[in-house]
């Protein structure tokens, strides 16, 4: 089973839910380590985004859908959130263009393609306590998913749950990326706000394939 225009627009529907229901939960993460709008910013952004789904023709794309979402973020998402998530989906749009269907194949390359462009728009790695923390534990789970031939709605089931414990396992570990840095040890006991609000958009693609 593949994926299509229908799910990446689903996906991003309920993104814009999900993030709305949790802007105050993302809010309070980000005011510990950092200025307290991760939320607000995120919500600003994905809503943004909605009426311009609208405008979509009846032939877009996945990567088309994906390519409207970066320019909303970019443009409309405040601090380092809109340019790392406005890169992800950009990167990840050119990765998988000119494909009607997603199949295991191509979610692995979309999600490694998204990882990869924010590592290069951020210049964080792993163990950095950023949604690099995430997206790198839904990448490697997502591609071993597609090696033993699961299933997209699996593979993206599978990435869901390894970016949410990525994001639960930042709560320990100093910052060395970003606002959260110059707290030092004072950033342990906290959870990022962008592993988590990554948990949260990879378990709304979860969510939209498994009604597709």
């Amino acid at each position: 089973m593949s994926v299509g225009a229908d799910w990446a627009e689903a996906w991003i529907r309920r993104s814009a839910a999900d993030i709305a229901l949790n802007r105050a939960a993302l809010n309070t993460l980000d005011r510990d380590i950092g200025d307290g709008d991760h939320g607000e910013n995120m919500d600003r952004g994905f809503q943004a985004a909605l009426p311009k789904l609208d405008e979509l023709s009846d032939t877009a794309t996945p990567a088309d859908v994906f390519k409207v979402v970066a320019t909303t973020l970019i443009s409309t998402v405040g601090g380092a959130a809109g340019p790392l998530y406005g890169t992800a989906f950009l990167k990840a749009a050119l990765s998988v263009v000119g494909q009607v269907e997603l199949d295991g194949n191509g979610l692995a390359t979309f999600l490694t393609a998204a990882r990869d462009g924010i590592v290069l728009r951020g210049k964080a790695e792993s163990g950095d306590k950023t949604m690099v923390d995430s997206w790198t534990p839904a990448v490697d789970a997502a591609t071993a998913a597609n090696a033993a031939g699961a299933s997209t709605a699996e593979i993206l089931r599978q990435a869901a749950d390894a970016a949410l414990a990525g994001a639960v396992a930042t709560e320990p570990w100093v910052a060395r990326k970003g606002r959260a840095s110059y707290l030092g040890e004072r950033a342990i006991g906290h959870r990022d706000p962008g592993a988590e609000s990554t948990a949260l958009l990879l378990r709304a693609a979860a969510e939209a394939a498994g009604q597709e």
